[in-house]
């Protein structure tokens, strides 16, 4: 409990305050002795001693007439390979990946940190064991990592390291993955918690429901925009993923105050775009939190709660707001909820979660061992990585490479473009709920919230199918193949769930109807749940998998279009519905708007399928994909 207390925010504000003498790790208490090859003078010491028994061994070996060296084959001048050219493979399993602590130890976010790298060899990002390689090129970083290993002041895992995350006791795993999915809920809530108030908003500043409607959609633009600047700070050694976490999170309970009191209309949704955009680092990157913990095989059951947890804030925002906004009638007071449970959150996570980056626990171990040897040649893989990056590089990888990927390469493009589909049906739809339960069937707010409950109930049943068939499906083929499989299988599931958007929609949009009971509109919801949790997880985890050496810019892209796109459906949702229905049966008030939507993704089905089946063949084309 004491490692995992001093290493929350918590317990590393105690630690610098109290001069390292509470919340104190091995390296500050007496008598720590550090390991030889840490003391200063090590290096030069082993260096002298290897320098010596390479001369005596010179001196030893008897004269004999010198040899021309062997004429070797370099198929750099031929441009063909031999057999003793062949790359060197790489362990396939993460756990490797992360003992090594070459790049940020999350899987989707860790590539991109080899920015400084590509920078160095002309920007060109070879990756090691690539068939691409040459021999020079294979033998120059053959030479780099035997330098790098030989480096004796390199501060590295070791394999059995209680410290790092991937070692974790299970329980503790489960814990910080609460604490993630905690996180996701208290922020994803405040994007629809005020849904209940917008007649309240529209009364209050004398404007109309598309500008009512901002409430949402800018909220929603903040947090796809933050994770271009706010994300990034995760992966630096240095900082970690805790602070930026509490901080913005900090900033996020704060901006609630002004929010509800402010008076005038820009000010009010000024506030909600800052809301959103400082809430926004655990959306992009609390899987990646999550991959610092969990291995290949155990990863996809703890992203899946993740996802619920995602699922289950814009599902519960209008229950947890209905209810406030039932009794006091004013959209106030359904802020002041979120104000409650974000400022709760912010408490629970200061004193309970704790750092999850390798790369920046073992940096602050390499910072306390320099403290303690005097050897300020000490350095940590991610320190001795990220010290070449410019600010350049960094705005390259942030802010370009994003939507250059995005835009270039058409795999990259179709499926963000699909997963912004889903994500503008998901809140376009969600306008539908109002008309449907307090207009149709006369629910007032709090009912309306529980209406809501369908798709929770879908979404915890289809995650329990998913893990089913991760256990039966997926896991099998990682271990038949030692810990590989080719990212078209991560889109089985999307295969299965394409078909349940216009399935719900269809079906929604023609049974809300007065003559019909409730529930049954509520039924067909929950199948929406199906869709939704199946695409995210095979579109996103296809994306990691396809774009390894770009992860981290290809899931912001997605994210950042996603979030533009999905977030400006609301606006127009509304009158969308109502203006549809004009021409279409007054019984059922949002059947042609609900039709609509289920065209629009009746029109995406094929294509999971076509990259299925044609995947690998696209990938071969792509200079950003892996060709495995």
């Amino acid at each position: 409990m004491h490692g995992t207390f001093q290493e929350t925010f918590a317990g590393q504000v105690i630690y610098f305050l109290s001069g390292r003498r509470l919340c104190t790790y091995p390296e500050d208490k007496p008598g720590y002795q550090p390991p030889e090859q840490y003391l200063p003078g090590y290096k030069e010491k082993r260096e002298e001693e290897q320098r010596q028994q390479s001369e005596k061994a010179q001196q030893s070996e008897p004269n004999v007439p010198e040899r021309p060296p062997p004429q070797r084959f370099d198929s750099s001048q031929t441009g063909t390979t031999g057999p003793f050219l062949t790359p060197p493979e790489t362990p396939s399993f993460e756990h490797t990946a992360a003992l090594q602590a070459s790049a940020p130890s999350s899987p989707p976010l860790s590539d991109d940190a080899t920015l400084a790298e590509e920078g160095r060899a002309g920007g060109k990002g070879s990756r090691k064991g690539s068939p691409q390689l040459s021999r020079s090129g294979s033998e120059q970083e053959d030479g780099e990592k035997e330098k790098k290993e030989d480096n004796p002041y390199e501060v590295k895992w070791d394999e059995n390291d209680p410290d790092l995350p991937l070692n974790w006791s299970v329980a503790k795993k489960c814990f910080v993955t609460f604490c993630i999915c905690t996180l996701t809920f208290g922020v994803y809530a405040g994007s629809s918690i005020v849904s209940p108030g917008i007649e309240s908003i529209m009364s209050s500043f004398g404007v109309g429901q598309p500008v009512a409607g901002l409430s949402l959609t800018l909220f929603v633009f903040g947090y796809g925009i933050g994770p271009l600047v706010l994300s990034p700070l995760s992966e630096i050694p240095q900082i970690g993923r805790n602070p930026p976490y509490i901080i913005t999170l900090a900033i996020f309970v704060a901006l609630q105050v002004p929010n509800i009191l402010v008076s005038s209309t820009a000010g009010f949704f000024i506030c909600r775009f800052l809301a959103g955009f400082f809430g926004s680092p655990v959306l992009a990157t609390g899987g990646a939190s999550i991959g610092d913990m969990w291995d290949i095989e155990t990863r996809p059951i703890a992203m899946g709660i993740y996802g619920l947890a995602a699922v289950c804030g814009p599902t519960l925002g209008p229950l947890i707001g209905g209810a406030a906004f039932d009794h006091f009638r004013t959209y106030k007071w359904t802020l002041w909820p979120l104000l409650w449970l974000s400022g709760g959150v912010l408490i629970f996570l200061i004193f309970a979660m704790p750092e999850t980056s390798a790369a920046n626990i073992l940096t602050r171990r390499a910072r306390r061992l320099r403290r303690v040897t005097g050897n300020d040649k000490l350095r940590s893989t991610g320190e001795i990585e990220s010290e070449h990056m410019t600010g350049a590089e960094i705005a390259k990888m942030t802010l370009v490479r994003p939507f250059a990927i995005a835009i270039l390469d058409p795999q990259v493009f179709a499926l963000n473009m699909y997963i912004a589909l889903v994500y503008a049906c998901l809140y376009c739809w969600f306008e539908s709920f109002a008309i449907v339960f307090t207009m149709t069937y006369g629910f007032n707010g709090l009912e309306t919230g529980l209406a809501y409950m369908g798709i929770f109930v879908g979404a915890i049943l289809t995650y329990l199918g998913y893990v089913v068939f991760d256990r039966l499906y997926t896991v099998p083929k990682l271990r038949r193949n030692n810990g590989f499989i080719e990212p078209e299988v991560r889109l089985v599931p999307a295969l299965f769930g394409a078909w349940w958007l216009p399935i719900c929609l269809f079906s929604f949009g023609w049974t809300a109807n007065a003559s019909i009971h409730w529930i049954v509109p509520i039924v067909c919801s929950g199948t929406f749940s199906i869709g939704v949790f199946l695409l995210f997880q095979s579109v996103l985890n296809y994306l990691s998998d396809a774009y390894p050496q770009y992860q981290a810019s290809v899931l912001a892209g997605n994210d950042t279009m996603r979030s533009l796109i999905g977030g400006a459906f609301p606006i127009f949702a509304t009158a969308m519905f109502r203006n549809l229905q004009k021409n279409g049966p007054s019984a059922f008030p949002v059947s042609w708007g609900c039709t609509l939507l289920g065209g629009i993704s009746v029109l995406m089905i094929p294509l999971p399928f076509v990259l299925y089946k044609y995947g690998k063949q696209i990938r071969s084309k792509s200079k950003f994909a892996t060709h495995k």
